[in-house]
C-alpha cells in the first residue's frame, strides 16, 4: 500500500530443554496502533485470523462481544469447521507496557479434546506505533504439552505462519 514495503521479521520458533514450545512474530502492520490495539481485542478478528483452518463458537451467554473484556471466556474449537477439537477457556490480561506499548496476554487452557493437551498456555501479542501511521506487532506463544510438544510444535508453527498473513492482510482495513 501506498509504496510502502510490507517488511515482516523472519518468525523464528524453538523447543527449549525444558519442553516449553515458543513461537515468535515480529510483523510490520499497515494500520495506526490504536486500530491495532482495538483489532487484537476483536473476537471478530480472532476468528478471522483463525479460519479456515480452525473456527470457534462462543459458549458464552449472548455469544462474543463486540470487544474481549478482560477475564475468562469459553469457546468451543472446530477443525476446518467441522470435527470439534475441544472447549477452552481464554483468559485475558490487557498490560500497559514501557515506551506504548500495548499487550494482551492470554494465560487460558483446554478443558476437553485435543485442546486439552496442552499443560501450559501463554499467548502474547503486543503492539506499539511506527512512523507513518504504522504497528511493530510482537506475537509470541509459549506451549507445553510434555512428550507432544515437538509434534505439536509443527502445528502450531504451520498455524502461526497462517495467522501472520492474515494480520498482514486485514489490517490495512482496520479503522
Amino acid at each position: 500500500r501506498g509504496g510502502r514495503s510490507q517488511k515482516a521479521c523472519r518468525p523464528t520458533s524453538h523447543i527449549a530443554q525444558t519442553g516449553v514450545m515458543r513461537i515468535l512474530l515480529k510483523l510490520e502492520l499497515d494500520c495506526a496502533v490504536d486500530a491495532a490495539w482495538r483489532a487484537i481485542r476483536s473476537p471478530d478478528v480472532f476468528r478471522a485470523v483463525s479460519a479456515p483452518f480452525t473456527t470457534f463458537e462462543s459458549l458464552e451467554p449472548g455469544g462474543f462481544p463486540d470487544s474481549w473484556p478482560e477475564g475468562e471466556h469459553l469457546v468451543r474449537g472446530r477443525a476446518f469447521g467441522v470435527a470439534v477439537i475441544g472447549e477452552q477457556t481464554i483468559d485475558l490480561a490487557f498490560l500497559e507496557l514501557r515506551g506504548g506499548v500495548r499487550a494482551v496476554r492470554d494465560t487460558g487452557r483446554g478443558l476437553s479434546g485435543p485442546l486439552a493437551l496442552v499443560n501450559s498456555w501463554e499467548h502474547t501479542m503486543a503492539v506499539s506505533p511506527l512512523p507513518g501511521a504504522r504497528t511493530l506487532f510482537r506475537d509470541q506463544l509459549k506451549v507445553e504439552a510434555g512428550l507432544l510438544t515437538p509434534l505439536l510444535w509443527v502445528g502450531f508453527w504451520a498455524f502461526w505462519q497462517w495467522r501472520s498473513i492474515q494480520l498482514k492482510r486485514l489490517s490495512p482495513d482496520w479503522k
